[in-house]
């Protein structure tokens, strides 16, 4: 890669991020190509090779930076000097993810493949991140939940993290899927993600 300063290095990494982004708003993982992605940058397609060898790449940090926006949340509540009851930290914790909705539209999605094709520093970049997250959230636990062992606080983080990779799927169906599950005899219910969300949070600190 040519020698750029660290600062157009990382306004470059950005702004290939931002067109992922943008795209991703109207189009689908399988309908983007990196030829569209170099379509919105300021600089050439072959640039972004630079950067990123796959599409995959991309995506993946687009959600590595999710990741670190729900850090922020979550830091958020874990500094506030308030004695949150447990309903009322469930509540805060749903609207995190209620306010993370792409997070959760690229956590829908193929990470095996995405994760498969990606290069082993970008995905070792990526689960740093994704691990930061999970001290996070661990954090909170322990503040608002103080009687909860490290193995009960475990057993919420597994039993928590795998339920909010269908949040998406349920809480926004495509108008086919929906015209499938209606054909299909489904009944299909408008939900939110925080009406998903905050219900099962509740009941999974109380049994843990």
């Amino acid at each position: 890669m040519p020698k750029y300063s660290p600062e157009r290095t990382k306004a470059r990494h950005e702004e290939i991020i931002d067109a992922c982004e943008v795209l991703y708003q109207t189009m689908s993982f399988n309908e983007i190509t990196l030829k569209d992605i170099g379509a919105k940058t300021t600089f050439t397609r072959t640039s972004i090779y630079n950067y990123f060898h796959t599409k995959e790449e991309i995506f993946l940090a687009l959600l590595q930076r999710e990741h670190q926006k729900w850090i922020v949340d979550l830091n958020v509540i874990a500094e506030a000097n308030d004695d949150l009851s447990v309903q009322t930290f469930a509540d805060r914790l749903a609207h995190s993810l209620e306010s993370r909705v792409q997070m959760l539209k690229l956590m829908s999605m193929n990470l095996y493949a995405i994760e498969d094709n990606s290069r082993t520093e970008n995905l070792i970049s990526f689960k740093q991140t994704y691990g930061e997250s999970i001290d996070a959230l661990k954090r909170c636990v322990r503040k608002y939940c103080p009687d909860m062992s490290e193995d009960r606080i475990d057993t919420f983080r597994y039993e928590f993290l795998p339920y909010t990779y269908g949040l998406y799927p349920y809480t926004f169906p495509s108008d086919k899927q929906r015209e499938a599950m209606t054909a299909a005899g489904i009944v299909v219910k408008n939900r939110s993600i925080y009406d998903m969300a905050y219900p099962c949070i509740v009941k999974l600190l109380k049994n843990c």
